[in-house]
């Protein structure tokens, strides 16, 4: 199948695709004569896979080293264990830094109960300043990186 195929077929953007495969995630599409790449069965099948991981929030990196211990089927499966212990920890970690995100959100809201003029807007004027927020570090959170 072509790429477009591929595409429609997955749920996933040509441009996506492309990059797994830049990336090594996906093999190399073999190439038609007018140059097309031509995608197989197998590249649906791991392309399935990618996508589901990438759904679980796992990185690049995780999901390489997931498609490692899959091609590799007679080896046992302890690393792909520690790999999603691993995983679990970091989602574990996120969420008490979305909590306290969203407690400092909560509070931020609640300077401006009565909408007023921007100059005296209490949410305008503490984001200018750091003044009265709780917990003003939040971690390893990147804005972006969702």
């Amino acid at each position: 199948m072509k790429i477009g195929e591929l595409a429609k077929r997955s749920g996933c953007q040509v441009e996506t695709i492309r990059f797994y495969e830049k990336e090594g995630l996906l093999p190399p599409a073999v190439r038609s004569q007018g140059n097309y790449r031509l995608y197989s069965e197998m590249h649906a099948e791991r392309l399935q896979f990618i996508r589901h991981c990438r759904s679980l929030d796992m990185t690049l990196h995780e999901i390489r080293q997931l498609l490692q211990y899959k091609d590799a089927p007679q080896e046992t499966c302890v690393e792909v264990n520690y790999l999603l212990d691993k995983h679990i920890e970091h989602v574990a970690h996120r969420i008490t830094e979305l909590l306290q995100l969203q407690k400092q959100l909560t509070h931020l809201r609640s300077l401006c109960d009565n909408p007023t003029l921007g100059k005296n807007c209490g949410i305008l004027h503490n984001l200018a300043t750091t003044e009265g927020l709780p917990g003003k570090n939040l971690g390893s959170h990147r804005g972006g990186c969702h």
